[in-house]
């Protein structure tokens, strides 16, 4: 996915759930951040989007602009209508959202989860490719360990996150960030 295809999509799922504001909160939110995000980063072609207000559209979203609509046949991407509950991540994130709003938005506004949070989302899910990514991430230097572990504290108190799991990623990650050097 591009930047200008991100945005496309944030403006198509405005217009379905007639909302003004939506969350970008898969991998496709990096292009909110970093819009020339490495190719490795940009290999999905859907984006995870939730409106801010219209909650209940989700569905209008996914069943209009998803996987196998007429939307993804035409434009060769689509758009996977979810709840923002779905992810995880941590307190604080919408205060650091990236606002991606301009023409092509047709001046709706898609706040896309910020690197940090977003790679707490992937490793929370933990399976290989959310570990490729935030990997990516890392070896790029568009998040600092620190700070990752640092925002790893804070979904701690979230119930979908079990101290064990919690173990587990910051000790693959502290043997990721040694590798690394």
């Amino acid at each position: 996915m591009t930047r200008a295809e991100l945005e496309h999509a944030i403006r198509a799922a405005c217009d379905v759930s007639e909302d003004d504001e939506v969350y970008v909160f898969g991998s496709q939110a990096i292009l909110g951040q970093y819009p020339e995000a490495p190719e490795s980063l940009r290999q999905s072609a859907e984006a995870d989007i939730s409106p801010v207000n219209a909650i209940d559209k989700v569905d209008l979203i996914d069943g209009s602009l998803g996987e196998l609509s007429t939307f993804h046949g035409t434009f060769g991407f689509y758009v996977h209508g979810v709840s923002i509950d779905a992810a995880v991540l941590p307190a604080g994130w919408q205060r650091r959202a990236i606002k991606v709003r301009n023409e092509n938005t047709r001046n709706h506004t898609g706040w896309c989860v910020e690197a940090h949070d977003l790679a707490v989302s992937k490793l929370v899910a933990f399976r290989d490719k959310d570990k490729d990514f935030v990997r990516t991430l890392l070896l790029e230097e568009l998040i600092s360990p620190r700070k990752l572990f640092r925002r790893l504290n804070q979904v701690a108190n979230d119930s979908r996150v079990t101290p064990e799991l919690l173990s587990v990623i910051k000790a693959w990650l502290g043997g990721l960030i040694k590798d690394i050097g």
